[in-house]
């Protein structure tokens, strides 16, 4: 892959989508300005407006929150160098932000339209929901478009005679992290606080984002590994994360890891630099070392047969 220093994908869903917004949240108040009060409310409590102000200074302050809050967060897809997961996950968080906050804003203007006395309106709490879900959405579709353009470094040597060797028939994969029941548990423990503000509001907004939010969580703790002759590969959300050629391999071997002892917590995890792991549970886990300086660590019951694979493949490549 091509190194680059700026993700073209990343640029345009990362740092031009929150800009239109922001720029479309602009126009739109001068648009409909003519038909909005002098003062528009702009915060409610659960009963009333509570806080008011210009619709041009309203569309200022709408326009900063979209690109330092959203905007901010989704950048980061544009930096090809970063690690892939990352620029993922930060850009549909980042992107939900976004439409959060343009989709509010369209709801709080609308609903005062033709109105004198913006102190009787109420907001459409839909609005929030919608948003967040639409912006999550968006957020996926531009993560399926971001590349990994990370340098690569051919391996030079064969991997030590001490590690192991494996003939197991590839491709090898496991589906690492949470079980099925495990995630719909964490599902379940992160939507609770939505069914109840929904009863309590008698409103479906809550579930859209506690919805969206449990499946970032679940995608967090929840990869599938692959092994095969060219390449070992992590998938996360339906795409894959880290991706490694057979040929950058120095070796491979396995170790008992305790996730919160040696990454500190469960997940996609960094520990100094260019070292990750994807630990998700209590285990034996594959410790692979590439060319390049990185080295990955994945807890699996496979790491024996994953570990002695890539040793034999990456002895194969070298004669």
């Amino acid at each position: 892959m091509k190194h680059r220093v700026v993700d073209p994908a990343g640029v345009v869903f990362g740092l031009v989508v929150p800009l239109l917004c922001a720029v479309f949240g602009f126009v739109l108040t001068k648009m409909w300005e003519p038909r909005l009060p002098e003062q528009i409310a702009t915060h409610w409590t659960t009963t009333s407006p509570d806080g008011f102000s210009t619709p041009s200074s309203n569309a200022w302050t709408i326009a900063l929150l979209t690109l330092l809050f959203g905007g901010g967060l989704s950048a980061i897809a544009a930096l090809a160098p970063a690690m892939l997961m990352m620029r993922r996950f930060m850009l549909v968080v980042g992107l939900s932000m976004v439409g959060l906050i343009t989709t509010v804003n369209f709801a709080l203007l609308y609903t005062q339209l033709d109105v004198t006395d913006p102190s009787t309106t109420s907001l459409p709490l839909w609005s929030i929901g919608v948003g967040f879900a639409v912006g999550a959405v968006l957020g996926w579709i531009g993560a399926s478009f971001l590349r990994d353009y990370r340098g690569r470094t051919l391996a030079a040597t064969k991997p030590s005679a001490g590690l192991p060797r494996s003939s197991c028939p590839l491709p090898i994969s496991d589906d690492v992290g949470f079980s099925t029941k495990g995630s719909v548990i964490l599902t379940a423990i992160t939507l609770s606080p939505g069914v109840v503000m929904t009863l309590a509001m008698r409103s479906l907004w809550p579930l859209f984002i506690f919805g969206a939010l449990g499946l970032l969580v679940v995608s967090l703790v929840r990869f599938r590994v692959i092994v095969d002759e060219r390449e070992i590969r992590v998938i996360n959300m339906g795409m894959a994360a880290m991706t490694y050629g057979i040929d950058e391999v120095v070796g491979a071997d396995v170790a008992e890891i305790k996730p919160f002892a040696d990454f500190g917590g469960w997940g996609l995890k960094t520990k100094g630099r260019r070292n990750y792991g994807v630990v998700t549970r209590t285990g034996p886990a594959v410790v692979i070392t590439f060319a390049g300086g990185d080295r990955l660590t994945i807890t699996t019951p496979k790491a024996e047969d994953i570990a002695g694979s890539l040793n034999r493949l990456a002895d194969a490549r070298t004669r």
